[in-house]
């Protein structure tokens, strides 16, 4: 017969302890339940722009067009109950600092990133994004080498060569023929993409590109740069640049000649291209990507609440970064479970942004209309279509 061995007697607990732990549990309970009914963590989203250098313009824009649209969905009860937080990062003038600013945002847990507003800090960053397969929504990036791509890059603008064709029909309709062209080379992956399109289509139209020069926003100078576009006495000066480069161009082109007519990539239009440019960019025609001059109600209450909030009035930057914002709220909203993101984008539009309708296609691409303006009395005036 097998021996019995005896259970060990587990201890006597002093009633004291008893009651100390009685306390400890119901306080960890407590503690449980109010934890429970706490504030719920904040849905974390991105913004990632140039914020310094020479095209801090367009990144504050984009920021506050974000940031707007975030305070506004945090007074209606965030989404889902959850309150958003922008975390705002700043790509530098360079490739490096971009993606180090983007390496900061994805180790933050953020759950997609507004941004970035060039084509060149796309490029840079994409990778990283595709590797975490977390979405990047640009406002403004436009290069036809960003399109078409079944990547985690979404854009509210359309492409160059969209863009291009616009501006060549302009420019066609105005009776120029020989046009010469100033081009960024620090944004290359715009700007060659905005001189090629626009190349291929001014001469659908039967006109002819007479000269196209790279410049360095660096340089001192961007006489030397004029004085080559002038040389070939063009019907008119192509700027691609961002607005404070333009401004330059545009103040050296009227030391030269007072009368050459002038057109600007839709890159520099922005308020630093009318408060830098002056009397010399007078005239002068860009693309809008917004109506700036819009009666509805809607934009009339955008307009009034960014006017007060930043102490100017938006950009098309600003209202794009908006549309952003937005269609990532919605999306997040319209969300099935652990849907990714990226294939609510696709599925679940179209989404409504402050003027226009947004669709994605499945690579993340998307129409939008724009319409050219002059500048007048220091403001830009949409033309008619």
């Amino acid at each position: 017969m097998d021996k019995l061995i005896p259970l060990p007697v587990a201890p006597r607990v002093p009633p004291k302890v008893t009651g100390q732990l009685a306390r400890l549990a119901t306080s960890v309970l407590a503690a449980t339940l109010l934890a429970a009914c706490g504030p719920k963590e904040p849905v974390r989203i991105g913004f990632i722009g140039e914020l310094t250098g020479n095209s801090a313009d367009l990144g504050e824009a984009g920021r506050n067009g974000a940031l707007l649209a975030v305070e506004t969905i945090n007074q209606a009860g965030g989404i889902a109950g959850r309150q958003v937080e922008l975390l705002a990062r700043d790509t530098g003038s360079t490739p490096e600092a971009a993606k180090a600013a983007a390496s900061e945002l994805l180790g933050k847990g953020v759950v997609a990133v507004i941004g970035p507003m060039t084509s060149g800090m796309a490029k840079a960053i994409l990778p990283a994004h595709d590797a975490a397969r977390i979405v990047l929504v640009s406002p403004t990036a436009t290069a036809m080498t960003l399109h078409g791509q079944d990547d985690y890059l979404f854009r509210i603008n359309w492409t160059t060569r969209d863009n291009a064709m616009l501006y060549a029909k302009h420019c066609h309709e105005r009776g120029f023929r020989r046009l010469a062209l100033a081009a960024n080379q620090n944004n290359r992956a715009f700007s060659e993409s905005w001189a090629n399109e626009f190349q291929r289509a001014f001469e659908q139209h039967g006109g002819q590109i007479v000269g196209i020069e790279y410049f360095d926003s660096a340089a001192e100078s961007q006489l030397p740069v004029v004085e080559k576009l002038l040389a070939p006495r063009p019907d008119a000066l192509v700027f691609v640049a961002n607005a404070g480069d333009t401004a330059r161009l545009a103040q050296q082109t009227r030391k030269l000649d007072q009368a050459v007519p002038l057109v600007a990539a839709e890159w520099a239009s922005t308020g630093q291209l009318l408060e830098q440019g002056g009397q010399a960019v007078e005239g002068l025609a860009i693309v809008q990507q917004f109506n700036a001059d819009d009666p509805s109600p809607h934009f009339t209450d955008f307009h009034q609440r960014y006017t007060k909030r930043f102490g100017r009035a938006p950009a098309f930057a600003s209202v794009l970064a908006h549309d952003a914002a937005t269609v990532l709220f919605d999306a997040l909203g319209r969300r099935d479970g652990d849907t990714p993101l990226k294939r609510t984008l696709v599925d679940k539009g179209p989404f409504q942004g402050l003027q226009q309708t947004i669709r994605f296609d499945a690579n993340g691409d998307t129409q939008r209309s724009a319409a050219i303006a002059l500048v007048r009395d220091g403001r830009f005036v949409r033309q008619a279509p």
